[in-house]
């Protein structure tokens, strides 16, 4: 889910960075991703990135301002990933392609297990409930192409006419969400596929077909 170099800082004129924004941003967003927002101290991300606490304030402002960006780089350009699920052949083709992704991002050997966006808030403090909104934001986006994909589906006869496209994109979404925690539980690959296949497979069906072509429907 990692997205792409992020715009400029919005810095004031001034002094030049003496480091790699983009490595210090990666880094800090690999910290918070395995310890989560509330307990990462700026000492943990001063270290982690290379930086002094002044260098780190004058790059990316406060933690909560680092932490956002950070989750922006992990979650990607929210247009891109709109219109990867609006290209994608259909609405199945799309989920299946979020959710194996998701599987296989969730336990990568060189990231922290599960999903930063799920488990870094998950505490639900007051310091967590600083950034959920936004956070949250970033999954109702995803969760709302998701949707309209579906929707398109519906009009097109690829899905059934009385097809819930919110309670499908929020069926998704939810296993998106499981697998991570599972994930962060020390959940292998190849169980978290065996979720996505098994989620899968309660896709709804159009008139008696398939809306997903290359399923096995025997």
């Amino acid at each position: 889910m990692k997205g792409s170099k992020p715009p400029p800082s919005r810095r004031k004129t001034g002094r030049p960075l003496s480091f790699d924004r983009h490595a210090a941003l990666e880094r800090a967003m690999l910290t918070f991703w395995q310890h989560g927002y509330e307990t990462t101290s700026i000492v943990d991300l001063t270290t982690a990135m290379g930086v002094t606490a002044p260098s780190l304030y004058s790059a990316f402002g406060d933690k909560k301002r680092l932490f956002l960006e950070a989750a922006r780089l992990y979650a990607g350009d929210p247009e891109v990933m709109a219109g990867e699920i609006r290209g994608a052949p259909t609405a199945y083709d799309a989920a299946n392609a979020m959710l194996t992704s998701a599987a296989i991002a969730f336990t990568g050997e060189a990231t922290p297990k599960g999903c930063l966006l799920a488990s870094a808030t998950a505490s639900g403090s007051a310091e967590a409930r600083d950034v959920q909104g936004e956070i949250a934001g970033i999954r109702k986006s995803i969760a709302a192409s998701l949707e309209a994909r579906i929707h398109s589906d519906v009009a097109n006869g690829a899905l059934p006419g009385a097809t819930d496209a919110a309670a499908l994109a929020g069926l998704i979404m939810a296993v998106v969400q499981g697998m991570s925690v599972l994930a962060r539980d020390g959940a292998s690959r190849s169980s978290l596929l065996g979720i996505v296949s098994a989620a899968l497979a309660a896709w709804p069906k159009a008139d008696g077909a398939c809306g997903c072509p290359d399923r096995d429907d025997g």
